[in-house]
């Protein structure tokens, strides 16, 4: 048996969300897909957000840093907003470095 359990991973994803609202995480993929994302950034050299990792597998700390809190999965509308704001900062550096030069 898992531990966590995905029911308790999917809480855990899910505590931020106002009553009404609908859920970040419907299903167990939703945890996979997350958890194997965080787990290639660690492997890419990302440090881990959790004590004691040394040793542990990064899809090990990837899994204990969600159910910690440490990692937060981004519904739909919030990566799109996320990818919007991270387009409009690019601009803006990019207009910036035209003045400059």
């Amino acid at each position: 048996m898992l531990h966590p359990s995905y029911s308790d991973l999917i809480e855990v994803a899910n505590s931020g969300v106002e009553e009404g609202e609908h859920p970040v995480v419907n299903s167990r993929y939703s945890i996979v897909i997350a958890t194997a994302k965080r787990a290639r950034q660690i492997i890419a050299g990302a440090e881990p957000l959790i004590d004691n990792a040394r040793g542990k597998k990064p899809l090990s700390i990837a899994v204990e840093e969600l159910y910690k809190g440490k990692v937060k999965i981004l519904g739909e509308d919030e990566e799109m907003n996320e990818e919007i704001v991270a387009e409009a900062d690019d601009a803006d550096e990019e207009a910036i470095e035209e003045t400059v030069e």
